[in-house]
């Protein structure tokens, strides 16, 4: 992924190496470029757009046009379906609240992909982001839950999304890194014997 260095990987790895050497959280950081491909929305515009032309050609009373109207018309829609599905283009078509549903399934597909719910003691914490979306979660398992205040996590997800949107995704991953470690080491700090039970490298969807 071009949005995040070798250099990245390995700092994020580190950081989270440091982290979990003062609490018994397990951190795990995930990225995806999108949660979907959202092929019907572009279609559908491109669909909605090519049944107006007909209507446009009415109006416009051009013989050779009026003619011609069915294979403009296909034309049009061939030429938008591939247009729309320019990604930059094809994000601004698909509305927020869809785009933050498919976002938090992957995140939640991940907590239980990454085995985050099986550690010893519920510990796991997923920093997830998907950057297309501009969207950043954070997912704790209960024993985590239990422990850390409700909305504690707000203000690091409102940062890195802040850093995301700014494509500088490898540095808001560090900043959210050191700020979950100063949360989890309050309140969930390192118990003896208490073991690395999952990997510390970006995962890269």
């Amino acid at each position: 992924m071009d949005f995040i260095s070798q250099t990245d990987r390995e700092n994020i790895a580190e950081a989270i190496r440091r982290v979990e050497l003062t609490t018994d959280g397990e951190l795990v950081t995930v990225i995806t470029q999108r949660s979907d491909e959202y092929v019907y929305i572009p279609l559908l515009w491109a669909t909605l757009i090519a049944l107006a032309v007909p209507g446009l050609l009415l109006i416009l009373q051009h013989e050779w046009a009026l003619t011609h109207s069915y294979t403009i018309q296909f034309v049009t829609f061939v030429l938008l379906a591939g247009v729309f599905r320019w990604v930059p283009l094809t994000m601004k078509l698909i509305p927020r609240h869809i785009k933050r549903q498919r976002a938090h399934r992957v995140a939640m597909e991940q907590f239980f992909l990454q085995n985050l719910h099986r550690t010893k003691s519920a510990s796991g914490v997923l920093l997830f982001v998907s950057v297309a979306e501009h969207y950043v979660e954070i997912i704790a398992d209960k024993g985590i839950n239990d422990i850390v205040p409700d909305g504690c996590w707000h203000n690091i997800v409102s940062d890195f999304t802040a850093r995301v949107q700014k494509g500088d995704v490898g540095k808001g991953f560090l900043q959210a890194i050191e700020a979950c470690g100063v949360i989890l080491t309050e309140h969930y700090p390192k118990s003896d014997g208490n073991m690395n039970e999952l990997p510390n490298h970006l995962v890269e969807l």
